[in-house]
């Protein structure tokens, strides 16, 4: 099932507890948001830091975080209405975020520790599809909420 290329989604997924440590479904070929598959990759964000701004002009994002906890913030400037979209992705409020192209991307660590992210992308990287700006460009708060 394919999605519009203009809504951000959340997805609740599935954790299945089992001995010795739990199953964390992350997407199938069948899932809301699955528009095909480039690459899948693993970012690891170190305790409180911001990485922001980038968008993708081609690429669909699919966020899961199975450690830690990271605040998104998505920021569409195409819209008549500028507003931030917040959303905090953990363990313990396991989702899946799917994150259309043309849409501003901006993450911040809300541990003490470090928190990790799993991207299923519908295409491969290619920096050229790309856009990235200085953290300060969007004027946003990222004051810690740990």
């Amino acid at each position: 099932m394919q999605i519009e290329n203009t809504e951000i989604q959340t997805h609740n997924l599935k954790v299945i507890s089992a001995p010795g440590g739990d199953v964390m479904h992350a997407m199938k070929s069948s899932s809301k948001g699955f528009r095909g598959f480039g690459e899948a990759y693993f970012s690891v964000i170190e305790n409180g830091l911001v990485k922001a701004w980038k968008r993708h002009k081609k690429m669909t994002l699919n966020i899961i975080v199975p450690l830690g906890k990271i605040r998104f913030v998505l920021f569409d400037d195409r819209k008549k209405k500028n507003q931030f979209r917040e959303y905090i992705l953990s363990p313990e409020d396991y989702f899946r975020l799917t994150i259309p192209p043309m849409v501003w991307v901006g993450f911040q660590d809300l541990t003490k520790k470090k928190s990790m992210l799993l991207n299923i992308a519908d295409i491969e990287h290619n920096p050229q599809e790309l856009e990235k700006i200085d953290v300060d460009k969007i004027p946003y708060s990222w004051d810690l909420i740990i």
